[in-house]
């Protein structure tokens, strides 16, 4: 056992100051309500405190095209109407909509997952966390799902030079399907999901029957689930199958996609966990002891977001958090209670957007998976 986790932990604010347009689900402006609240709780006095690089357009290319990174580089909401054939050819548009500082977000979030591994591979840090990353629907020539530049396949290509084998978890309620499809074909990466798969649920891939192929045959885990799962299901089939695979694949380090979607009241998921079965998974996951490199993912329930990637923050530093929130410029947010723990799928919309019309039907079905 070490005696103590040294943390290195990655933020810059302008990530949290980017803006989708006006009816888009994802709102970095979460970043900063998550970095606030772990401030407030006073976390950061316990960690390592980084600002990220901004990626270099020729580290994006390790793994996207180069095409795709230097259009992204030069489209601008003033510029795009002249591009229509290549934003269809890149799927910009619609749910990866351009907007102002597009590139300099994508360098900021993928410069974190970035310095995140090489803080590892350099073993600067034990954990290593990266609340802005997490962008797992990214593929090598095209954006998908809110994501444009995927910061995981770039982490783990730069843990793959120091570990033979590296374990990817995602508990998004969306399938990791960018990474997933990354290392297809490698055994040096088992990818795991969690996720909702059927009715046509984004992006629509994850089936339990995808496993891998070639080399990578057996090294692709998808545990496809219903709309509902709770806590007590969750945590059980996480802790089975997750102590399993670490037994079996050995891997030198792991890195985790805590995707906050798969929270009971996201505006866009359907899970029913609460923020304590959710962390549990995170505790589950540390307590391997195993080099980890942690990110954020989706997640549409700005306070609810914030409330549990802090608690994740807090869960990694060993720290319990009381339950009243500290004040903060975001405290108004939290109300009326201002507290940490939400009753199951409770919400509170401050009349800036009507969230209660966008609340899936929770029922109480356990996993098909």
């Amino acid at each position: 056992m070490r005696s103590k986790d040294r943390i290195s932990y990655f933020y810059d604010g302008d990530v949290g100051s980017v803006y989708f347009g006006p009816n888009h689900p994802m709102k970095p402006h979460r970043l900063c309500m998550t970095h606030h609240l772990v401030v407030s709780y006073e976390l950061h006095k316990k960690m390592e405190i980084y600002r990220p690089h901004k990626a270099y357009p020729v580290e994006l290319a390790q793994f996207h095209s180069a095409d795709y990174v230097e259009f992204l580089h030069r489209i601008t909401p003033d510029t795009q109407h002249l591009f229509l054939n290549e934003l269809a050819k890149y799927n910009l548009g619609e749910d990866c909509p351009v907007f102002e500082n597009l590139f300099e977000f994508c360098q900021i979030y993928a410069g974190g997952t970035i310095d995140a591994a090489r803080r590892l591979n350099n073993q600067l840090c034990d954990i290593a966390i990266n609340w802005a990353g997490g962008l797992h629907h990214a593929k090598k020539c095209e954006a998908s799902g809110f994501c444009y530049i995927n910061d995981l396949v770039l982490g783990i290509l730069e843990l793959l030079k120091h570990h033979a084998r590296v374990l990817y978890i995602d508990i998004d309620v969306h399938h990791g399907d960018g990474v997933e499809e990354a290392f297809y074909f490698t055994d040096r990466v088992m990818t795991v999901s969690f996720h909702k798969y059927g009715d046509m649920f984004f992006p629509g891939t994850g089936d339990v029957k995808d496993i891998g192929e070639r080399e990578g045959k057996f090294y692709a885990i998808n545990v496809p689930l219903k709309d509902g799962i709770d806590d007590a299901s969750f945590t059980r089939l996480f802790k089975t199958i997750i102590a399993k695979v670490v037994e079996i694949y050995q891997p030198g380090v792991i890195v985790l996609q805590c995707g906050a979607d798969s929270l009971a009241g996201d505006r866009l998921g359907c899970f029913n966990l609460s923020i304590d079965g959710h962390a549990e998974c995170v505790r589950i996951v540390k307590k391997f002891n195993l080099p980890l490199l942690v990110t954020g993912g989706g997640g549409y329930t700005k306070e609810n977001v914030a409330r549990c990637w802090t608690v994740e923050t807090g869960v990694l530093l060993d720290t319990e958090l009381p339950n009243e929130i500290p004040e903060n410029e975001y405290i108004k947010y939290f109300g009326p209670e201002h507290s940490l723990k939400i009753p199951n799928g409770h919400i509170y919309s401050h009349g800036l957007e009507s969230e209660s019309k966008l609340q899936p039907q929770l029922v109480n079905s356990s996993s098909s998976g």
